[in-house]
């Protein structure tokens, strides 16, 4: 979609190729003057192929069975006809809108909010993970549109604060995403709730044979509209691939590739939960702007997390698969795999996290071992060509590393004054423990810099993102407590609640198996290199024994590759 700018300027971005460009201009459609003026505002003027392709149906009443490539436009694909065919000023929900994902379900609302700007038409987010009382007072005040997760729609509808027997238009997003991740009752259920002459729109970017199941029972004579899929590929994200080296922590490999590549913007996806701690506290701790996001995270610390993200102060987003739906990052330059997923189609859905709507974008992949057999599917299947680059040896990484951080602090020096310091700088430079000195220093001007980083985009303490290694702590914590404390009930209702839940709105990241060690220890992955300025002989003996740990049972032990920073 182009902007709404008839004559682009330099910096605008105007989409090309086949998957994101048609003849139609949003004032061709039969669209009222009030959402063709938030449609506009929005941004958009010419419609992307799906979105012709889908819109004029919609709009006359037809099930609609869509599928097209990852970032193509499709949820104003559904948005703008479900806007257009709600009645304004009801006291009960006309449209359901449901998602895999909070953060979808999210986009998709803040995507609604911005097209109805000029309309009458409200709309309710109803996803886990936040407080019931606000979604309940909006519910109260009346919608027109409902967006939400599976789980919790249904568990307002259970609580009677939602009837959908008067919903007419029925949206599914993202809808083979949301069956593999165990939605197909809750699914039905809720459509069989709706209105039976409800009209369906069901979106995704492949059909699984579960998905295929719902179109049979729920759409009738669908409109099958099949552009193209994430199987196809995406236009313009070109593939690489790092062999990771066999004597080295992979943590550290992918640090060398990442001080190579020098993305501008990244998600970096894991397949475990324990692999996006590890990789984000070893990255935060080479001094790089980095988030994590899982499915263990508080939906609040998820959301300032995205927040941060999306303002563009967070460079590098560590990920297992709950973000690999949905999300929508501008300007994002590089997805990074720390590993290849089990299951290809991941794969092509991570990757369509860059290159959106006709952007170019940069897949890179670190590969061992483990990845062979995903990789093979990945070009026999879906036709991926990796390009092989050699790992970096240690000094072109270093040199590019250091060339980063200076740029860093040349950045944050502004006006400050610093030439008092300059006979101290060379004094330092003579001592035995000057290296020290310096790496402390450099430690707390990057701690610095971020913090006041964070502070430029005025979040308040307690909404802002959680310290990268947060999570670890929390289990650590709970590790450490004596056998024999009791729990409090609050503790016990809460765990009991957790294991009565049945995977509602949680993501694909609970592979218990975290990403093995190849080569060093944990403690050997935080020591600094070469000529460690960390005497050996300080090394508590407490500490040995996690290292040996940590070699022997082959799991992340993350305070143990904390606590030797």
């Amino acid at each position: 979609m182009s902007t709404s700018e008839d004559t682009p300027s330099s910096a605008e971005h105007r989409p090309e190729g086949s998957d994101y460009v048609s003849d139609r201009d949003f004032v061709d459609f039969p669209l009222s003057r009030e959402l063709i003026q938030g449609i506009h505002e929005h941004g958009y003027r010419t419609a992307t192929p799906i979105q012709a392709a889908t819109i004029e149906p919609a709009l006359a009443g037809r099930d609609l069975l869509a599928r097209a490539k990852t970032g193509t436009g499709k949820t104003a694909a559904f948005a703008i006809p479900t806007i257009e065919l709600v009645t304004p000023g009801q006291d009960h929900p006309q449209a359901l809108i449901l998602a895999p994902t909070r953060e979808l379900a999210q986009q998709i609302d803040a995507e609604i909010q911005a097209l109805t700007k000029y309309k009458k038409v409200r709309s309710a987010v109803l996803v886990g993970g936040l407080a019931m009382g606000p979604q309940e007072k909006a519910l109260r005040e009346g919608v027109e549109i409902i967006v939400g997760t599976p789980g919790r729609v249904l568990d307002h509808e259970r609580r009677g604060n939602l009837d959908l027997s008067r919903v007419r238009i029925a949206c599914l997003d993202e809808a083979d995403e949301m069956v593999s991740m165990g939605f197909y009752e809750d699914v039905t259920k809720l459509l069989s709730h709706t209105a039976k002459d409800r009209q369906v729109l069901l979106f995704s970017a492949t059909i699984s044979r579960e998905t295929a199941r719902l179109v049979r029972q729920f759409l009738k004579e669908p409109e099958n509209i099949i552009l193209s899929t994430d199987a196809d590929g995406v236009e313009g994200i070109t593939h690489y691939a790092y062999e990771a080296p066999s004597g080295m922590h992979k943590a550290r490999a992918l640090l060398y590739v990442i001080d190579v590549e020098d993305p501008d913007a990244a998600i970096i996806f894991c397949n475990t939960r324990e692999d996006t701690n590890t990789i984000a506290s070893f990255l935060d701790r080479q001094g790089l702007d980095v988030q994590l996001i899982s499915g263990e995270l508080p939906q609040s610390r998820r959301s300032a997390v995205m927040k941060r993200v999306k303002a563009g102060e967070v460079r590098f987003l560590v990920a297992t698969d709950v973000a690999a739906r949905g999300i929508d990052i501008e300007d994002l330059t590089h997805v990074f795999n720390y590993s290849l997923p089990q299951d290809p189609t991941v794969y092509m859905h991570r990757i369509g996290r860059t290159g959106r709507i006709g952007r170019e974008g940069r897949a890179v992949s670190l590969l061992s071992g483990t990845d062979m057999s995903t990789r093979r599917s990945l070009e026999n299947v879906h036709k991926v060509v990796f390009t092989e680059i050699p790992f970096p040896d240690e000094n072109t990484a270093t040199k590019k590393r250091v060339d980063r951080q200076a740029r860093q602090i040349r950045g944050a020096m502004g006006s400050m004054v610093f030439e008092s310091y300059l006979p101290t700088a060379r004094a330092l430079l003579e001592r035995d423990d000057g290296e020290i000195l310096i790496a402390t220093a450099l430690k707390a001007f990057f701690t610095w810099d971020r913090q006041r980083k964070a502070a430029m985009v005025d979040i308040a303490p307690d909404d802002s993102s959680p310290s990268t290694d947060e999570p670890a702590r929390s289990r650590s914590r709970t590790a450490k407590e004596p056998k024999g404390r009791s729990k409090s009930k609050r503790s016990d209702s809460k765990k009991s609640s957790a294991k009565s839940r049945s995977g509602r709105d949680r993501g694909r990241d609970r592979d218990p198996k975290p990403q093995t060690i190849a080569g060093e220890s944990f403690e050997d992955l935080l020591e600094v290199d070469a000529g460690s300025s960390k005497p050996k002989e300080a090394k508590k003996p407490k500490k040995a024994k996690k290292a040996k740990k940590a070699k022997t049972d082959d799991s992340m032990d993350l305070d143990a590759l904390l606590t030797m920073e």
